[in-house]
């Protein structure tokens, strides 16, 4: 699922009532916070999690009357709806509320002392034998030291997967303490914590990092 630039009343009615939740930003294209908001949101929209609900991307300008109709102000505004009602709303850039309010609205549990985090957290770090938690993803790395790490790796020609922290908080915070490990981006093999972006430059120049990801 990706996420729908609307391009007229008429079609922004029509999704709008769909049954589904809907993800609504409103936006505008010199708006560069915008811009941050539409990448996290077509992040999401990718998720399994969030295959319930559909994401829009409203230009706030261009459908004037839409925008006046929810009391758009100022962009970006993202606004909930379910089955065409207003639920809820974020107003300006809040990215961990994003996708708290995505997950809830979803139906997603939230953390729980029975070790459902954890299992999950376990979960995506053994989604492939190589992973990397990175701000961004290895298309588009939205960090110098993420960056600089895909570089290395696919210098190395060892497959891995990635996954963006930005688009999940609860994610991002969890890690942290689940593996004492405090910054990103994070390298895992095979379910275990390798380290940060310096480790992994300690063990390309000792010339043991291709040995090390393919343990």
């Amino acid at each position: 699922m990706a996420v729908t630039k609307v391009s007229s009343a008429e079609q922004y009615s029509k999704l709008l009532s769909s049954s589904s939740v809907t993800v609504a930003l409103f936006s505008a294209e010199w708006a560069d916070q915008c811009k941050q908001i539409l990448s996290v949101m077509s992040e999401l929209a990718k998720q399994a999690t969030f295959g319930g609900m559909q994401f829009l991307d409203v230009p706030a300008e261009e459908l004037s009357e839409v925008s006046l109709k929810h009391q758009i102000d100022a962009v970006p505004t993202v606004i909930f709806f379910k089955a065409g009602t207003a639920v809820d709303r974020i107003d300006g850039v809040d990215i961990a509320a994003l996708t708290t309010k995505c997950r809830k609205y979803a139906g997603t549990p939230e953390a729980s002392s029975d070790g459902s985090f954890e299992n999950r957290l376990k979960a995506l770090i053994n989604r492939a034998n190589v992973m990397i938690f990175m701000k961004g993803d290895r298309d588009a790395p939205r960090c110098g030291f993420s960056k600089q790490l895909i570089a290395i790796m696919n210098e190395t020609g060892v497959a891995y997967d990635t996954f963006d922290i930005l688009t999940d908080e609860e994610v991002r915070q969890g890690l942290k303490t689940y593996s004492d490990w405090p910054t990103y981006p994070q390298v895992y093999v095979k379910g275990e914590l390798i380290g940060g972006l310096d480790i992994i430059k300690e063990l390309l120049t000792a010339g043991e990092l291709n040995a090390t990801l393919s343990a």
